[in-house]
């Protein structure tokens, strides 16, 4: 009987597995004949779109990127994270550059976004492209052109990135803070914020796999560890033995220590984090979520007992979606002299 029950589940599992490999492939197929095969998107980026007017643009960007990266690599998750939280404001539009004036609070003064991280590294690339190409290229598409080669320089998958996007002149902290997914976040509430930028159950697990880079603040997870119901407990999600290895590193009232996201491989972009996550010991509550949906939890099982067999393309393919979101291409919006303030 038992060995019965146990065939039956795995049948179960690679049903789920064939039907989400089914809706892996339409995906993929979807964004080649978008992004890889064709030389414009639907939604106006062109591949090359500065080989005329800044031949030397995306070589420049990538180059300072890599110099960067070289002498720091905990950067490389800072400016994939920049252009996550950019796309899911306003779209991908370079708004999270944007300084605060006396009259409004930008998105990058809102909660969610005061641990973000790599704007000086924008500000260096844009600098020597203003050098090289006046008021040409965007800081939106340096923005998303540093993310794709940050990742690829710490061992993760490379993409196309269509380019043309212009910047926005609108940047609203309010936005950010209602937009962005928190990571309190139940798994219903991340389905949410997903789907209203147009992104699959899918791309929220795949994208979520950006966590195998990167550090989390103790003051995040402090109520998961200490007061999770306000009954002075911890997070019965949680893996007992992590949680209490956590808090030997994370004492309430700590608002400066950071852990890792994916321990012992936080610089290197792999697919550990769904071990991380599989075993319970994902570091933010919107990490465990993913269990508690079928369809992200057979991506997290499958992904954690394959080694990632299809984490690097997936996550390919899904930022070419991210970084889709909202452009504003032509006559919209402004080439930026200076990323942190409009013209």
């Amino acid at each position: 009987m038992a060995i019965q029950k146990l065939l039956s589940l795995l049948f179960s599992q690679l049903v789920l597995f064939l039907l989400f490999l089914d809706l892996t492939n339409s995906q993929g197929l979807q964004v080649g004949v978008q992004v890889g095969l064709g030389l414009t998107t639907s939604q106006g980026l062109q591949l090359g779109f500065y080989s005329q007017t800044c031949p030397n643009a995306e070589s420049t960007i990538h180059d300072m990127v890599q110099q960067f990266i070289s002498s720091d690599r905990t950067l490389a998750a800072p400016l994939l994270r920049l252009h996550f939280h950019d796309c899911f404001v306003r779209g991908c539009d370079g708004s999270v550059l944007l300084n605060s004036t006396s009259t409004n609070q930008a998105e990058k003064d809102a909660v969610p976004n005061q641990t973000l991280r790599g704007f000086n590294v924008i500000d260096a690339i844009k600098s020597a492209v203003e050098k090289e190409c006046p008021g040409v290229v965007s800081c939106a598409d340096i923005v998303a052109l540093a993310a794709r080669d940050s990742v690829a320089m710490v061992g993760g998958p490379s993409w196309v990135v269509a380019t043309g996007r212009r910047d926005g002149t609108v940047s609203r902290a309010s936005e950010a803070l209602a937009q962005l997914p928190s990571p309190f976040a139940n798994i219903n509430q991340l389905k949410q914020n997903f789907s209203a930028k147009g992104l699959s159950v899918k791309d929220l697990v795949v994208l979520s796999g950006a966590h195998t880079i990167g550090i989390g603040h103790c003051f995040v997870i402090i109520n998961r560890l200490y007061n999770f119901t306000g009954k002075g407990d911890t997070d019965p999600s949680l893996d007992p033995a992590y949680a209490a290895q956590l808090k030997t590193i994370c004492k309430p009232g700590d608002n400066t220590t950071v852990v890792e996201m994916d321990p012992g491989s936080s610089t290197l972009f792999d697919a550990d984090y769904y071990n991380v996550v599989a075993t319970r010991r994902g570091l933010f509550q919107s990490d465990a979520a993913l269990l508690n949906d079928i369809q992200t939890r057979v991506y997290v099982t499958l992904q954690s007992s394959t080694n990632g067999i299809t984490f690097a393309q997936d996550f390919a393919q899904s930022m070419v979606k991210l970084g889709n979101i909202g452009v504003l291409t032509g006559n919209q919006g402004e080439i930026r002299k200076q990323c942190a303030v409009v013209n």
